[in-house]
């Protein structure tokens, strides 16, 4: 999370994955899962316990799936923009866009309160619509991003 200015708006963040395997490396990462697995499965195979091959295969399955689905969501960010009388909220998901645009008098920053099991979730509310930001940072981002939102906002 970075918070900039830029000539137009007066205030601006963009919330961005930790993504710390990139690509090329998630794929070396997979093969060399993926080799390891196999060759255990096979020399267990040759040795009578052909039963844990179709089980491996899962195993790669589900871990491909689960590379695939961080791979689809690399690119998700979320960005905030203040800017005379208006708020918007762009948000990138799975390669979809989505843009919401709040009047910046009737915005207000709200704060879902902190339990033991659940990260506290912050929120942009105005005339019944709600949206969430700061889903991308940690609980103590989190925070830092809702006390500089309202105070952003309150100058009006």
């Amino acid at each position: 999370m970075a918070f900039a200015l830029s000539n137009e708006a007066e205030f601006s963040v963009v919330c961005k994955r930790n993504a710390s395997l990139p690509p090329v490396a998630r794929r070396w990462a997979l093969c060399s899962i993926a080799a390891l697995t196999l060759g255990i499965a096979g020399g267990l195979a040759a040795a009578g316990a052909w039963p844990i091959v179709p089980f491996a295969g899962m195993e790669l399955a589900i871990l491909f799936l689960a590379f695939r689905e961080i791979a689809r969501h690399e690119g998700d960010c979320e960005t905030i923009v203040i800017a005379g009388d208006t708020v918007r909220v762009e948000t990138v998901r799975a390669g979809s866009r989505h843009s919401v645009q709040f009047n910046r008098h009737w915005v207000q920053v709200v704060v879902e309160p902190e339990s033991v099991l659940a990260v506290p979730r912050v929120w942009l509310r105005s005339h019944g619509r709600l949206v969430e930001v700061g889903r991308h940072l940690p609980q103590e981002r989190r925070r830092e991003l809702a006390r500089e939102l309202k105070l952003r906002l309150a100058k009006r």
